[in-house]
């Protein structure tokens, strides 16, 4: 079978039964796939069911309008275990936006809150909402960097991914459009190999100017990123899981092997082939045919 469709619910949720399965695989079956193997990858959580004989999008069509409250992924069997993960940080890693948490201490979030929904839902130009949002900051104490930081969550799952990925051999790297002080962070707790970002500009080390370092890494910058990153790993963009929540994440998305729109804007749903709307990070490793007995705690 060189086709798998992976169902996924929300995490201990039991949510995933044999009825829903049963549905999905008779839309296969009346769309002309010859339906083999289904495989638990958590019991009532998740699922591979494989298949042949239609193509990837076919199947897809044949699933739209399945009434099964679950993620409905379909992928080619082969090299579906990825040797790269390359990750968004603000609600992907982490469950909100740090420029939003940090513009609170400001008396700002709610104007910088707008100007961030808009920016990665792709209504304004990414570098030059993000100059607006920085540009209210001016004069805060650096100090408060680390007050924003006491506030940063992680998502569902995020430790789990990073650790089971990379006790399994892959190399796992935080791109954000977001600050190296979060990033640099997040990349010590969850364990990541290597972390980008852009870089706040500060007055002798203690005041924020307003201003961003240029050249501002924006959405090509983290197609950049997975391409180095994929060549100096020795492997190519296609061996890479790469997900994101925002318009700016939408051209790695498209790059990568598997390519991931999680818990997404709705521009980026309408436009991503993969998309995780039920499951937690861990959805990430289900895609790749990990079974929960296989998952790394860290």
């Amino acid at each position: 079978m060189d086709l798998v469709l992976t169902l996924i619910t929300a995490p201990n949720s039991g949510a995933l039964s044999e009825g829903m399965i049963e549905t999905a695989t008779a839309a296969l079956r009346a769309n002309g796939a010859e339906t083999g193997e289904m495989r638990w990858l958590a019991t009532g959580e998740a699922c591979d069911l494989f298949f042949t004989g239609v193509t990837c999008e076919a199947a897809e069509k044949a699933l739209e309008n399945c009434d099964i409250a679950a993620d409905k992924v379909v992928q080619i069997t082969e090299g579906r275990a990825k040797k790269l993960l390359i990750a968004d940080m603000d609600s992907t890693m982490v469950t909100g936006e740090t420029l939003d948490e940090l513009a609170d201490f400001a008396g700002v979030k709610d104007r910088v809150a707008a100007i961030t929904a808009r920016a990665m839902n792709g209504e304004l130009d990414f570098e030059a909402a993000l100059d607006e949002r920085v540009g209210l900051l001016a004069g805060m104490s650096v100090a408060m960097l680390d007050e924003a930081w006491k506030r940063v969550e992680y998502t569902g799952g995020a430790r789990t991914l990073v650790a089971t990925m990379r006790t399994n051999g892959a190399f796992a790297a935080l791109v954000s459009g977001g600050f190296d002080f979060f990033t640099s962070a997040v990349r010590r707790e969850l364990g990541f190999d290597f972390d980008q970002a852009n870089v706040l500009l500060t007055d002798d080390g203690k005041t924020l100017t307003g201003k961003v370092q240029k050249p501002v890494l924006d959405r090509q910058a983290k197609v950049d990123a997975l391409e180095t990153l994929a060549a100096q790993n020795g492997i190519t963009v296609a061996d890479a899981i790469a997900v994101g929540d925002g318009a700016n994440d939408l051209q790695m998305i498209s790059l990568a092997g598997t390519g991931v729109a999680f818990h997404a804007k709705p521009s980026v749903q309408a436009q991503a082939r993969i998309r995780i709307n039920h499951g937690d990070l861990t959805a990430l490793l289900y895609l790749q045919g990990y079974a929960r007995d296989q998952f790394v705690e860290a």
